[in-house]
């Protein structure tokens, strides 16, 4: 049994849980090594104390399932069986009380597990997941690095076709198609960039717009690597930039620099999204940075910790996060420039290499 399953056994004995369904395809992936994405179709893994878990999926996938996990019970549904009387049928003994994530669950499944298991109580075993999951093992950098390093070549290739008249549309096929070419399994996200005016949008939509001389240009880009993600922000300028442009992308580059500075294992995120804020407060631009720092990377190109100005949890070895500060201001412009960061024993490793300094396209 794996260090995992033995921390969830002894969590279920510490609460009273007779049995653990886990259905989030991540956390399926992250417990047995099977990645898929089963759509509308049942996928979960049982686990009662005493036996070995078992994998239930869609028959489609069995071939796949196991491949990838090595010797673990598989049991199969075609789509006219009732996954959750197999379900039933397949537990060692009555399913009791029942750890399941509730972020993940939805009302027509727990209803379905109610009638086939005859559950009356349940419990949500989502956050020890997500506490499992937030120092990651050396098996796990080595995963979002192979992320990291894709997405840089990606960025690195998509600006050879940065020039005026182009536009963020085709950028964002640009980059899609180097993701795929490169030999990433897929974009983490919707790819953004954004040219101009559209910059001082956080969550802007990559439209038409043309990029003409004087435009800031942003590339907000990730990958997922054998099932581990990127995420990187650079911010460049297209021509010459106004001053104000230039001023807002150092004071940028400043927070983003501060806060890396202060990670190391015991400081809390809260403090590293101050360093970060003070820069930019103390530039003027304080109401324009209006996001949190950062956020937990690793099977979830956002997860697990949300680096804001009241997480007062403090860090370890092994979190792996972004720093991506940014201003934002209408009429103007924005900046922004995310690093993927490690926590380690004796303070930061910047995973992202990409150079940070403005460059001019």
């Amino acid at each position: 049994m794996t260090e995992q399953w033995s921390a969830l056994e002894r969590l279920m004995k510490q609460h009273g849980l007779q049995t653990l369904l886990i259905t989030d395809p991540k956390h399926v992936y992250y417990l047995t090594g099977f990645l898929s994405n089963p759509h509308e179709r049942f996928l979960g893994v049982v686990f009662q104390p005493g036996d070995a878990p078992f994998l239930v999926v869609p028959a489609l996938d069995e071939e796949a399932a196991r491949a990838a996990t090595h010797g673990m019970e598989i049991v199969t549904h075609l789509d006219t069986d009732n996954p959750y009387q197999l379900l039933s049928k397949h537990l060692k003994t009555p399913a009791g009380k029942l750890g399941l994530e509730k972020e993940y669950m939805t009302v027509s499944r727990l209803e379905h597990l109610q009638e086939a298991l005859a559950l009356t109580e349940y419990a949500d075993v989502g956050p020890w997941l997500r506490e499992m999951r937030v120092c990651k093992s050396p098996a796990e950098v080595e995963r979002i690095r192979r992320a990291v390093r894709l997405i840089e070549a990606v960025l690195e290739q998509a600006l050879k076709q940065v020039k005026e008249g182009v536009s963020e549309s085709e950028l964002v096929a640009e980059v899609e198609y180097q993701i795929r070419k490169l030999g990433a399994d897929g974009p983490s996200f919707d790819s953004m960039v954004l040219f101009g005016e559209k910059t001082a949008l956080p969550h802007g939509v990559p439209g038409e717009r043309q990029l003409r001389p004087g435009d800031l240009v942003m590339f907000d880009i990730g990958v997922y690597a054998d099932g581990y993600a990127s995420d990187i922000t650079r911010t460049f300028a297209f021509g010459a930039l106004k001053p104000e442009q230039v001023r807002i992308y150092e004071t940028v580059l400043a927070a983003n620099r501060a806060a890396i500075a202060a990670v190391k294992p015991g400081m809390t995120f809260a403090s590293l999204d101050k360093a970060a804020r003070d820069v930019i407060e103390d530039a003027g631009y304080g109401p324009y940075f209006n996001h949190r720092l950062g956020h937990g990377l690793g099977i979830d190109v956002h997860e697990f910790p949300s680096i804001h100005g009241l997480n007062e949890h403090t860090l370890r070895e092994g979190n792996v996060f972004t720093v991506e500060p940014g201003i934002y201001v209408p009429g103007v412009g924005g900046v922004r420039i995310e690093d993927d960061c490690l926590v380690t024993a004796s303070g930061v490793e910047v995973l992202t290499a990409f150079p940070k300094e403005l460059q001019y396209l």
